[in-house]
């Protein structure tokens, strides 16, 4: 992890040679002495390959990001007298780029996405730094002293990993809203109009409809929210079912960050039974090392209480997944059946009908993120009873991303289901339906109140089917 590298890699045998005597100059080597140069290179290209990777990931966002930002960025008013020379040779750059219609239907980077951008930008930038300065801990002889050998420091590499999760679950929502975008842009236009019609169709429901045809053609609502539309009830199960999720999408990021700590101490090479730890549930005498201090250091140093908190948030963040998932699949405000649809619809939402309050794309996020979850407590458990092999090691670390991409794409999915989103569609409405009360509240709720939300979620339902994510 302390090997200075260059760019390109070593390409001759003295190049080699003279890179390997390099790496003999820092103090990891000292516990090393054994390595051969073909061994040497084996730890260079794994380095070397990922910093690399890095590079490369960076230039895959900012490239194009830079180059659509040019293509629609805002023109400038023409006609002016001034400025002729750097007009014309704006416009013989300009004839050199492929020209991008700009209009509506071929906008590439939506509106207000540009500051989200910037931080992600900013965030990938960070992560090649916090990389340098992770690595840098591990050049030096300032870590004989707790470790005993030259390994990187746990809270740097766990700084690292950190801020990668991180960076990779912003990119991910961003790219569910930039897929679902047609949806965002109606929602925020059309939700005013739609909650003002939900009004007067409770004091005059057969002038509202000639209104709502007119000024919503054509609709996204009229094409796509045909049968769904959530009930009081309904639409709680749905909200909890998103604070649920959200919190597993917590625990599933708070244990990988666990997981760091396990590899910086190289904790997966002990206690190598399960479910117990040497015979013990909890291995009381090994948790606290008296030599270190403050005492809060023995949660991520000490070998026995780093994999124990592995292991507790591993577990917690499984059961969790599974139960969300139980709740979601089989609560019966979410598995309302075809018939008990139609009925709904033949009742016009009359008291006690159900309704369906997950879409397809959320009863399928809840099923990958169980199985999932389930699939990555298994894996963890074979790597630590095999002594932590490498290929067991990378795919229970590639699991966590499957955790955690399952959990995104689920929060996403449910966002019909969201604060933010309720809001867009009127705050009258809202109150109406999640009241749940009687007389005005509750007629409002049967008539248009619930309609106006399951418009808004069929909507994103139906257009992320599309994407087949």
């Amino acid at each position: 992890g302390g090997t200075p590298l260059v760019s390109p890699p070593p390409l001759s045998q003295e190049e080699w040679e003279e890179e390997f005597d390099r790496y003999k100059t820092f103090p990891e080597w000292e516990q090393r002495k054994s390595m051969t140069l073909d061994e040497f290179k084996n730890i260079f290209y794994w380095e070397w390959g990922h910093r690399m990777l890095g590079r490369v990931v960076g230039v895959a966002f900012v490239g194009p990001w830079l180059y659509f930002s040019w293509m629609h960025r805002p023109k400038l008013a023409t006609g002016t007298a001034s400025g002729s020379s750097s007009a014309a040779s704006s416009s013989l750059f300009s004839s050199l780029i492929p020209k991008i219609p700009l209009n509506a239907s071929s906008t590439i980077i939506p509106p207000h996405y540009q500051p989200r951008l910037a931080l992600l930008c900013a965030m990938g930038g960070t992560q090649g730094l916090v990389g340098w300065w992770m690595v840098k801990s591990g050049l030096g002889d300032d870590r004989r002293g707790d470790r005993k050998e030259i390994r990187v420091s746990p809270y740097r590499l766990a700084a690292h990993l950190t801020m990668a999760v991180g960076t990779y679950s912003l990119l991910t929502w961003t790219g569910l809203n930039v897929l679902s975008y047609p949806v965002d842009e109606y929602v925020v236009k059309n939700g005013a109009n739609a909650a003002k019609s939900t009004l007067s169709a409770a004091a005059t429901p057969t002038t509202t409809t000639t209104t709502t045809a007119a000024s919503n053609s054509p609709s996204l609502l009229r094409q796509y929210a045909k049968s769904l539309s959530l009930t009081p009830a309904s639409l709680r199960h749905a909200q909890t079912l998103r604070i649920g999720t959200l919190h597993a999408i917590a625990l599933t990021g708070l244990t990988i960050v666990s997981g760091a700590f396990v590899a910086g101490n190289d904790a997966g090479n002990a206690y190598n039974t399960y479910p117990l730890m040497n015979d013990q549930w909890i291995p009381w005498e090994d948790m606290v090392n008296p030599e270190l201090h403050p005492k809060s250091r023995n949660l991520f140093e000490t070998t026995a209480t780093v994999q124990f908190n592995h292991r507790v948030l591993g577990t917690t963040t499984a059961l969790s997944a599974l139960g969300l998932a139980a709740y979601g699949l089989f609560h019966p405000a979410g598995r309302a059946s075809a018939a008990s649809k139609q009925m709904t619809r033949q009742l016009s939402n009359a008291a006690g009908a159900v309704v369906p309050s997950t879409t397809p794309q959320v009863r399928r996020g809840l099923v990958a993120l169980g199985t999932a979850a389930t699939a990555q407590m298994s894996l963890g458990i074979a790597t630590l009873l095999n002594y932590v092999p490498i290929h067991l090691a990378a795919s229970h670390q590639l699991g966590s991303l499957v955790v955690l991409t399952c959990g995104i794409y689920t929060a996403h999915s449910l966002r019909y289901a969201g604060r933010g989103v309720l809001k867009s569609v009127g705050e009258s409405a809202v109150k109406s339906v999640t009241g749940g009360g009687g007389g005005a509240g509750s007629a409002m709720s049967g008539i248009g109140g619930g309609s106006v939300i399951g418009k808004g979620s069929a909507v994103v339902s139906k257009m992320t089917n599309k994407v087949k994510l």
